[in-house]
């Protein structure tokens, strides 16, 4: 994937209140509850100081009883707004979450394969799980304070105003430097240790998953030490970042009380020169003092945020890193359906009910199943494939040689359009693969890679992936053909055993077998097969080339393997040496 984008945290905090808009209306309310509660907070400390004023024998316009009454309610109140608010607030963010890791994955599986090759599955994994929680902190604790915090600055300074205005003043500069001025230095002094710490979380992550898929080779060669030793040196540098950032927070919170207490005693002094002056009584001074003094609560809490966001920020930026990335391959959608149709038996594996203008004409003779014309392909700058031609018939068993790097892979994910070719044509029962909608494709072709991925589940779901649909007899079938039925009957539990993580319980060959069931479970007409029996004993080979031998009736098999036993079956062989020269040569 491309280097991760530099954003302003404006533009960030700008992207992430957007995906707020669903859930508008619980946001208002928490901003409303948020609001009323820190109101009531603060004017059970100023109604204190009207109850000292009436001690002092100075009227005001509360009388003693109201102000206790008053008191009361506004403490039983303000636990019940303080509840709604904070409940309001985290139901926002952990829907918002669980919308984002949809996104998320939305997003993977658009980029997926091309774009996520090479990149490190515990780099991802931190995105996915700790950098998207730390998004709880942004929408539970700071849309609607900052919200509450600027509603409440207006009300607190209009109420100190209605004393003299140039206490109102005042307490609108107090406010503003306690939730805006210091928070945006703490920012500013923070730098990039925030994305620096995110991606040393990201590379850790990295590091311990490879480290733990690879504990057997660490033993084998005493590699324990020296992997221990560079896992420290990792959590060294990222624990370097964290201390620096509590530093930042410490600091941020040193600087907040020490400026909210520079305002107190300046607002004591201003109103003390104003009541000597005559411009306003002692009551005035008493309450705009004690006002100031207990309202710095959503101010606080927003200058609490200018250390602890950059490391939200930075997460946020990770995220949207993913959601922004354009995949190489766009998904194609909207294109008239295919029929892929059968030549040996004239029948047609439908793609959808519908007619395909390739066949409209049944006196004609049928497109080959595939075909790639002076295909060429680049990868990061390496020329993997050059000018290759071959033409793939139907109803055949094509098969495919040629020495390790020859781009035999390759040709088959160019064939699945994991990767567009930089230049010359695929087509598929006639049609550019370009005009046809992906997930047609896709139903057209199976795919199997060298490498089986196995889900922590059950053999039955991990082989029902291919066709969800499937029953159990189906299913039975299929592993017959792959020759796993006895093996997996022989297990405890048959199909419901559990596979173990990426498979670990089972042996290669058996999980390249489970491969070859969910090909066969599919049934579509085009198998790309990438070295289907490279881990299977002779015996195992003998019962699947049997199996592949006689889909030959109604499907067409693309064969990559290095084993002559395995290319007997070849109705044809390409050898990708000769691609370019167009050398063909008959089974």
């Amino acid at each position: 994937m491309k280097q991760a984008k530099k954003r302003s945290n404006f533009q960030i905090m700008s992207r992430l209140i957007g995906l707020v808009k669903p859930l508008t209306g619980y946001m208002v309310l928490a901003i409303l509850m948020g609001l009323a509660g820190h109101l009531c907070a603060s004017f059970i400390t100023i109604l204190g100081a009207y109850g000292v004023l009436h001690v002092l024998g100075i009227k005001t316009s509360v009388s003693l009883g109201w102000i206790f009454a008053l008191a009361v309610g506004f403490a039983l109140v303000r636990a019940g707004l303080r509840y709604g608010e904070q409940s309001c607030n985290h139901f926002i963010a952990f829907k918002l979450l669980a919308l984002i890791r949809d996104q998320v994955f939305i997003a993977l599986r658009r980029l997926c394969p091309a774009k996520l090759e090479g990149r490190d599955k515990g780099d991802l994994i931190s995105v996915i799980t700790s950098d998207i929680e730390l998004l709880e902190v942004f929408y539970a604790h700071t849309i609607s304070p900052t919200a509450i915090s600027f509603l409440f600055t207006i009300i607190m300074c209009l109420f100190i105003g209605s004393f003299h205005v140039v206490a109102g003043i005042l307490a609108l500069i107090a406010y503003l430097t306690v939730g805006i001025f210091v928070p945006l230095l703490i920012s500013r002094a923070s730098g990039d240790v925030g994305m620096s710490f995110r991606k040393g979380a990201g590379e850790l992550s990295a590091f311990v998953l490879d480290s733990l898929r690879g504990l057997s080779e660490t033993q084998q060669y005493a590699q324990g030490n020296i992997r221990l030793q560079q896992m420290n040196e990792k959590t060294k540098r990222l624990s370097k970042d964290e201390a620096q950032m509590k530093r930042m927070s410490g600091r941020n919170t040193a600087i907040t009380n020490s400026v909210i207490l520079v305002f107190d005693l300046a607002m004591l002094f201003v109103c003390t020169i104003l009541y000597q002056k005559g411009a306003i009584e002692f009551a005035g001074v008493l309450i705009s003092t004690v006002a100031l003094m207990s309202s710095f609560g959503p101010c606080v809490a927003l200058a609490a945020l200018g250390s602890t966001l950059q490391n939200t920020f930075a997460a946020g930026n990770r995220v949207l890193d993913i959601l922004d990335e354009k995949p190489l391959v766009e998904e194609i959608t909207g294109k008239a359906p295919v029929v892929f149709e059968s030549q040996a038996k004239g029948k047609s594996k439908n793609i959808s009910v519908e007619n395909c203008d390739a066949f409209c004409d049944k006196k004609a003779d049928l497109a080959p199943a595939a075909e790639v014309s002076h295909l060429s392909f680049c990868y990061e700058s390496e020329e993997i494939l050059s000018d290759v031609s071959a033409v793939i018939p139907r109803n055949q068993i094509v098969g495919i040689v040629g020495k390790s790097g020859s781009g035999k892979s390759t040709l088959l994910k160019l064939l699945m359009r994991f990767w567009r070719p930089s230049s010359g044509r695929i087509s598929v029962a006639g049609k550019s693969i370009e005009q046809i909608n992906t997930s047609d494709l896709r139903q057209m072709e199976s795919f199997v890679t060298q490498e089986t991925y196995l889900f922590h589940d059950s053999i039955r779901n991990n082989i029902k992936i291919a066709k969800l649909s499937a029953t159990d007899e189906e299913i039975e079938v299929a592993c017959k053909k792959a020759s796993v039925h006895d093996f997996i009957m022989s297990l405890p539990k048959g199909y419901d055993t559990s596979v173990g993580e990426l498979g670990d319980t089972l042996s290669g060959g058996e999980r390249q077998r489970i491969g070859l069931a969910r090909a066969f479970l599919h049934d579509a007409p085009l198998m790309l097969l990438d070295e289907p029996t490279s881990n299977l004993d002779s015996l195992n080979e003998a019962v699947i080339l049997k199996s592949l031998y006689e889909q030959r009736s109604d499907k067409t098999i693309v064969l990559v393997s290095h084993r002559e036993s395995t290319m007997k079956i070849a109705d044809t062989v390409y050898a990708m040496e000769e691609l370019t020269k167009g050398d063909v040569r008959e089974s």
